[in-house]
């Protein structure tokens, strides 16, 4: 049935009354069979701030509906006293309602509460305050690392602070309560820095030293192990966290270590990373490796070779992942084969040149020469052709003593057989040799532009500086036209033909000399150009 109006206006005078009595009258009405009335004896009590009242209200948490949930939610505030109280209880359901209320409410202010009732030996729920004040300290971690809202209106440093002061001063009370959860909820919200950690990892006599690092063995909760991993930016980890990194074997440890030392690994997490000798869960890691998202993979790579675990074992994780890895497994495996040599590593190298992954063939390439493999310089003039650019731009990054550049400041050295075989790889490999080139045509030395010519003859790209040559034939100089004369030899055009007939008028002999001789060699390769421009092989004299 309807609340009337006249019990509305009693509930308020009963909210409001300051005599007690009026608690008395209230707490029967929240078993009221009406939800109307036991809403608002509910919101009575919670206004009335009454310890008994909220006591009441606790001891029927476990049945509560939605309904209430949203009013007690709206009153939290004002709780704190009675789940203080109800978390020391002896009662089972009391004791846990008062529980289930403070991570409901996310009551980081009753942790001391909790460690009180973990401590006290005579507390018969004390499991129950242990599992909740773990809860608590997960709670405060998942908002503090943003993986959850931040409820509170106060400073999260300022916060954790306390808390974590708090548990400290509890773990140097171990030896009396022995209770493993405080020392597990400290290490979820301590800083590694934490004085009184580092004094606990450095002196293995301490009571708590064994259970904390059992703690830091075994835990699956993320604080936890985000502690441990703290330690590799820590430019003085203790030896001991090390030594747990490298023994923890569990997925979820193992993805967040690799998580951490990522793509590029930070200079202190090298350096800790070399204090690391033996990793327990890479001895037989093929089944884990395959399980591991390429990034991952890519990170183990990194973890092996800033080890200093032993190269044999380290060198059979980076021949794995070369071969059987993900593609930013195998780039990572196969750019660290650099470091190994011998028949095995010169295997892998080579097979990597048949890699699916463009990235993984042109690492490969790059190691090529290095490794002194028989056929290495063809095996990188083929790749010049591969569909891929990274694959030939590796090429050609192994092929440097091609580059036009060099090739330009050796070739006055190198006699004529040594300078035709190596233009014609320096065609080949550099992209660049033809414009380059060219601008030497432009050159005001007589020597460079002497050097011009030689070299696009030599080269044999005659036909693409024809415009050039051409030019190069009316120079001032006669050493640059008699070099012209011969390099217009290699050429079919009319225009080359019509230029050599006037240098046959030039007034250097050698000019003239080499010009004749050029268009012989056109007449002798094209016999239809050569009898149009009156060009041809002499005429053998008739018989007497």
């Amino acid at each position: 049935m309807a609340v009337s109006g006249g019990f509305q206006t009693t509930c308020e005078l009963l909210a409001q009354t300051e005599n007690e009595a009026a608690v008395a009258i209230l707490i029967p009405a929240l078993d009221s069979p009406e939800p109307s009335i036991q809403e608002g004896a509910l919101r009575s009590l919670l206004l009335r701030r009454s310890l008994a009242g909220q006591r009441e209200i606790l001891r029927r948490l476990h049945t509560i509906d939605d309904g209430w949930k949203s009013i007690i939610e709206e009153h939290r505030a004002s709780m704190s006293h009675a789940l203080r109280d109800a978390v020391l209880d002896p009662s089972p359901q009391l004791c846990a309602n008062g529980c289930q209320a403070i991570l409901w409410f996310r009551e980081y202010d009753l942790l001391p509460a909790l460690v009180n009732a973990v401590e006290d030996e005579a507390n018969p729920n004390a499991a129950l305050a242990a599992a909740t004040l773990l809860d608590l300290a997960d709670l405060f971690y998942s908002e503090l690392s943003g993986e959850g809202p931040w409820r509170q209106r106060r400073d999260p440093e300022l916060l954790r602070e306390r808390m974590t002061s708090c548990l400290e001063g509890s773990v140097g009370r171990f030896r009396r309560h022995q209770r493993a959860a405080i020392i597990e909820a400290f290490l979820m919200l301590a800083a590694h820095g934490n004085p009184a950690l580092r004094r606990i990892l450095l002196d293995p006599l301490d009571s708590s030293y064994l259970p904390l690092v059992d703690v830091l063995t075994h835990s699956l909760r993320p604080g936890v192990q985000r502690l441990i991993l703290d330690f590799l930016d820590d430019p003085h980890a203790p030896s001991s966290t090390l030594a747990l990194i490298a023994h923890r074997g569990d997925l979820p440890f193992i993805e967040r270590l690799l998580h951490r030392i990522g793509a590029a690994p930070k200079t202190t997490v090298r350096h800790n990373l070399a204090r690391v000798g033996s990793i327990a869960w890479l001895r037989d890691p093929r089944t884990l490796l395959d399980s591991l998202e390429e990034d991952y993979q890519q990170a183990v790579v990194h973890l092996v070779q800033a080890s200093s675990m032993n190269r044999l074992e380290a060198f059979a994780v980076i021949a794995y992942l070369a071969v059987q890895g993900k593609a930013a497994g195998r780039r990572a495996a196969v750019a660290a084969l650099r470091e190994y040599h011998g028949v095995e590593a010169n295997k892998l190298a080579l097979k990597a040149l048949e890699d699916d992954d463009e990235e993984v063939q042109a690492l490969a390439i790059r190691q090529l020469r290095d490794r002194g493999i028989p056929g290495a310089i063809s095996i990188l003039i083929d790749a010049l052709a591969a569909a891929s650019a990274a694959v030939r731009d590796a090429a050609r990054e192994c092929l440097t003593e091609f580059a036009f550049p060099r090739f330009l400041a050796t070739f006055d050295m190198l006699d004529e057989e040594v300078r035709g075989t190596t233009a014609m790889l320096v065609r080949k490999i550099d992209p660049n040799t033809v414009p380059l080139l060219r601008e030497e045509f432009k050159s005001p030395s007589r020597r460079r532009r002497i050097r011009a010519v030689q070299m696009a003859a030599a080269i044999q790209c005659v036909g693409e500086l024809h415009e050039e040559i051409l030019e190069s034939m009316l120079d001032g100089d006669h050493l640059v036209r008699l070099e012209a004369a011969r390099a217009l030899g290699q050429s079919d055009s009319p225009e080359a033909c019509a230029a050599l007939r006037e240098a046959e008028d030039d007034r250097s002999l050698t000019v003239r000399e080499a010009a004749a001789s050029s268009l012989d060699r056109i007449a002798r390769r094209s016999p239809e150009l050569g009898l149009l421009t009156g060009a041809g092989a002499p005429q053998e004299p008739p018989h007497a």
